[in-house]
Parts: structure tokens; C-alpha cells; sequence
């Protein structure tokens, strides 16, 4: 068992803080919020329409390049003390799980063009009240690279989702240019301050993505209590891709054999850990640009994922993950309700989005209840 461990007092969870109690009156939703998520839907699916029409297919408005689509295993812990012992998480055992690894465009680019990534997991066999409309024992969750979504708000994320819908009928050319311009911006703001959240979206480094931590980057409710949720790279084998960098000029779809060619050989751990909610002042339930300070509360590990070695990019599997497949924040247990502004237009965006590229395909989507119904 090649995993990486982390110190006792971190993966023990034996502290002390005073965690926050979730209720019911701690978002504040804004007069013109849902006038925002009209918004981002119209202006989101014009986008789709953009690239339906280049690539003669609609794919997914965001995270639509797939690098990997694999199966494996989450374990809970078995010793988690009571406030992270919530939700899915309040019981030990191992659940099956889908994961889908992806780049950020809502468009087929090559490799050049490297910005955010996501990793959307599939949890099965999850027993418990869910949202409404969500008839499938699981829980999706859908994570990406860094800690903040640096749209803030639904406001904020109207105004992104027009700059993005903007540059989508340009030249790839120009994408690769902006890509490289924010990812050199952060490489000297790395080394002389802090480094730019959004100029990591737009720009992120040629890393492996088996390599990277993923991020819910927005609050959930966590059972009693709230929580920012994370997925971290935990084997050795991972920790060797840390000098690995993509040459985008060799390779424009590099991530995905880099990855491919990674599980054909090793499995990938990943330790899931929750930041609990600590203080309302400095870790804001509304603003995902905020990152909540790890003075206020740390993330803490309740569960490992464990991806075994296997063929991660099957035509058969592709298809359903990428064509038939859905992961939404409304495919949650009551217990991991999304929270704020960001999360509120989450739940209505990526049902809208997620309807439109099925009905333009042709294809009906699947609520997966479960693993089994996904090709070798």
C-alpha cells in the first residue's frame, strides 16, 4: 500500500475549535440574485450554441474535455470524532465512486490552453434524505483546481460567464494567448506576493492532473454543521508527478494520455477532507472568493479514495460519462445541502445546461443509481 500519510494530529482530527451549527437562516440571498441565474443560464447556453455549431455536437458548457473516466472506492473512516462524523460520513464504510477528471472550457481546446480543472465524483450507496428532484441513492460532488471560485457571488458570476461568452467564437489562438499571459502573471506573483485566483483559472500550470488538489471551493451544509470540501493526491506515486510538465507543442492532448498512461500502471489516492466552519466573519457563507483561513480551521481527512490501476478512457465508458452521464450539486443528501450565492445558481445552472446539451444530442440523460450501469 503505497499512500502517502499525513502527521497523527492531522489525520486524527483531535481538536478543539468551537465548530459553527448549521440552521436555516444563515445564507442572505440578494433582491436581483435570481435575475443573475437567468442570466448565466442564457449566456451560458449562447455558448454552448457557439460551440455546438464549430464542433457539431453540444458538450458540456464548462469542464467538457474529459481526461480520465475511472471507477474506484471511497472509505469513511472509522474513528472520525462527532462533528465530522456528519452526513455521508457519519457511518464507516466503502461506497463505489465514478470520477470523472476534466480541463475547464466549455469547448474542445488542445492542451495549450490549460486553465482550471475539475474532478466530479460520483458517490453510490448513499442512504438518506436527499434534495428534492434527486431520486438515486448518491451524492455527486463536484470539485476544481483551487480553493476559491473567484467569481464570488451570482453577480460575479453573471459577469465572468459574459467575459467567457465573449471570447468563445474567438480564434483558439487567442485562448492559448490569455492561458499563457495569466499563467506567467501568476508565475511572478508566486514569487513576489500571493498568486491570482482567477489568473489561475485562466491560466493554470502545465501540471499532471493526477498531481493536483481539487476544491468544492463553496460552503455545504456538513450535517450540523458546514463545510468547505477538498480532494487531495495521497500516494507516492503521485507525489513523483510533481516535476511533471506538460509540453503543450508535442502533445495537444497530453493531460489525458499523461493520464491514461498513469493508471495503466499505478493506482491514485486521494484523501477527502472537509474545512469546517469556524468564523462567520473571516469565512464568509456568500463569497466563494474568499478563502477561509487555515488559522480558523483546517482541512481535516474523513475518507480516502482509492482508484486502482485500469483502462481510464474506454470509448464505451467515455461515451456514457461524457454523453449520457450527469453530475450536478443537486444530486446531494439534505444532510450536504450547497450554500450560497455561488451554489444557489449552481443548482439551477447546471440542471438548465445539463437538459440543453442532452436535448440537442438527442440523449437521455441518466441519474446513475447505480456503478454497475457503467460500461467496462
Amino acid at each position: 500500500m503505497h499512500t502517502r500519510r499525513l502527521p497523527l494530529a492531522l489525520r486524527s482530527g483531535r481538536h478543539s475549535l468551537a465548530y459553527l451549527r448549521y440552521s436555516d437562516d444563515i445564507e442572505t440571498i440578494q433582491p436581483d440574485e435570481q435575475e443573475s441565474i437567468d442570466g448565466i443560464i442564457k449566456g451560458m447556453t449562447q455558448q454552448t450554441e457557439t460551440v455546438e455549431k464549430r464542433e457539431h455536437h453540444a458538450v458540456r458548457a464548462s469542464h467538457a474535455k474529459s481526461s480520465a473516466c475511472v471507477t474506484g472506492e471511497l472509505t469513511i473512516a472509522n474513528d472520525l470524532p462527532p462533528e465530522l462524523a456528519q452526513g455521508l460520513f457519519a457511518k464507516p464504510g466503502t461506497h463505489p465512486v465514478a470520477i470523472r477528471f476534466a480541463q475547464g472550457p466549455g469547448e474542445t481546446l488542445g492542451d495549450r490552453v490549460s486553465t482550471h480543472r475539475g474532478m466530479a465524483i460520483k458517490v453510490f450507496g448513499v442512504d438518506g434524505e436527499k434534495l428534492p428532484g434527486h431520486d438515486a441513492d448518491t451524492q455527486d460532488f463536484v470539485f476544481a483546481t483551487g480553493p476559491t471560485f473567484p467569481s464570488g457571488t451570482a453577480q460575479g458570476f453573471l459577469r465572468d460567464a459574459k467575459q467567457i461568452g465573449v471570447a468563445t467564437p474567438l480564434p483558439e489562438g487567442f485562448k492559448s494567448a490569455v492561458s499563457s499571459l495569466a499563467r506567467n502573471m501568476n508565475k511572478v506573483l508566486t514569487k513576489v506576493a500571493t498568486p491570482s485566483p482567477k489568473a489561475d483559472f485562466f491560466g493554470h500550470p502545465y501540471s499532471h492532473p493526477l498531481f493536483d488538489s481539487y476544491f468544492s471551493q463553496a460552503p455545504v451544509r456538513y450535517g450540523d454543521y458546514v463545510a468547505k470540501l477538498a480532494s487531495f493526491p495521497a500516494s507516492i506515486y503521485q507525489d513523483q508527478l510533481k516535476d511533471w510538465l506538460l509540453d503543450p507543442h508535442e502533445d495537444e492532448d497530453g493531460f489525458r494520455h499523461a493520464t491514461v498512461r498513469y493508471f495503466s500502471e499505478h493506482e491514485a489516492v486521494f484523501e477527502v477532507r472537509v474545512q469546517l466552519w469556524a468564523n462567520a466573519e473571516s469565512q464568509p457563507i456568500e463569497d466563494t472568493s474568499v478563502e477561509w483561513p487555515a488559522n480558523d480551521s483546517q482541512y481535516r481527512t474523513v475518507a480516502t479514495i482509492r482508484i486502482p490501476r485500469q483502462e481510464a478512457y474506454s470509448a464505451e465508458r467515455v461515451r456514457y460519462f461524457d454523453e449520457v452521464m450527469t453530475f450536478r450539486p443537486a444530486h446531494s443528501l439534505a444532510a450536504h445541502r450547497p450554500l450560497g450565492s455561488v451554489m444557489r445558481a449552481r443548482l439551477q445552472v447546471y440542471n438548465a445546461l445539463s437538459d440543453f446539451r442532452h436535448r440537442e444530442n438527442g440523449i437521455a440523460a441518466q441519474n446513475t443509481a447505480d456503478i454497475s450501469h457503467i460500461p467496462a
